[in-house]
């Protein structure tokens, strides 16, 4: 009997060559990277080679990238670092739409209790957040709007351009839970005005348990896990290597194939909903 993984959605089959990439990171390059002899050096180099791959893909500089435990992790601290720096210019209301993942709509839940104004925007029949809707919430004390690129539920993927121009415009910082986004549509964050995006391993045949934040130069991240100083100070922790290089690997092939896997989905998407 033939069985047939159709939820991709939820998780993707770890890549073949993303394993083998992750292979001498789990035996002999075992160094830690924050280490400065030559094991611990050579784990550090395939930190910045992954880190490096990651930017490259969206458009970022290397050093906008903190890696992460998966995407979950990375909307929390999205969230927390915005709310904190609204809260020091005496803004305290957040925007988001309510067919949100559960990792921003709790971490809201968390913030409303802390003395946030949250605001959830509505959708259209297709899930479709109207920009219009966006622009006519924000207020003065408006500290960010989070928007999902692409949901995980139905597939929409949302006005995100228009909508962070509208954020830009207005002085109010724009985050993106790009996990069911990331290495299936092209992304440049300077094209698209956003400054935070977050984006897990597992959805495009990395590993699980790892991912990544984006956040633009110039911004302050929270950092919620103290102890080393580790991702430049905003994550502390010795670092996943074997995972990363398997993200990283993940992404160089993802990135690789995109036209093509883009037309493959479309044409099945097509031939199911026929």
């Amino acid at each position: 009997m033939t069985t047939i993984y159709a939820d991709n959605a939820a998780t993707t089959k770890l890549s073949q060559t993303a394993l083998e990439a992750m292979m001498p990171y789990l035996t002999d390059n075992y160094g830690n990277p924050s280490s400065l002899h030559t094991v611990g050096q050579n784990a550090a180099e395939a930190l910045f080679k992954a880190r490096k791959t990651v930017a490259d893909c969206i458009g970022a500089d290397p050093k906008e990238i903190i890696f992460t435990g998966g995407g979950s992790e990375a909307d929390n601290q999205a969230l927390l670092t915005a709310a904190e720096i609204g809260a020091r210019k005496g803004k305290k209301h957040i925007i988001s739409d309510v067919i949100e993942h559960h990792a921003i709509l709790h971490s809201l839940k968390r913030l409303e209790k802390m003395g946030y104004e949250v605001t959830l925007l509505p959708v259209d029949g297709e899930g479709r957040v109207d920009p219009e809707s966006v622009r006519k919430a924000i207020r003065p004390d408006t500290a960010i709007v989070s928007i999902m690129m692409a949901n995980n539920e139905i597939g929409t993927i949302e006005p995100i351009k228009e909508i962070a121009a509208i954020c830009r415009e207005n002085g109010v910082l724009f985050h993106t839970d790009a996990v069911q986004a990331f290495c299936h549509e092209p992304i440049n964050v300077d094209e698209y005005h956003i400054d935070m995006l977050s984006a897990s391993g597992h959805k495009f045949h990395g590993p699980k348990g790892v991912g990544f934040l984006y956040i633009r130069k110039g911004l302050k991240l929270r950092s919620f896990i103290h102890g080393g100083a580790q991702e430049r100070k905003r994550r502390a922790g010795t670092e996943n290597v074997p995972g990363i290089v398997g993200l990283g690997k993940a992404v160089e092939i993802a990135m690789a194939e995109l036209g093509n896997n883009k037309k493959k989905e479309t044409e099945l998407r097509d031939y199911l909903i026929g």
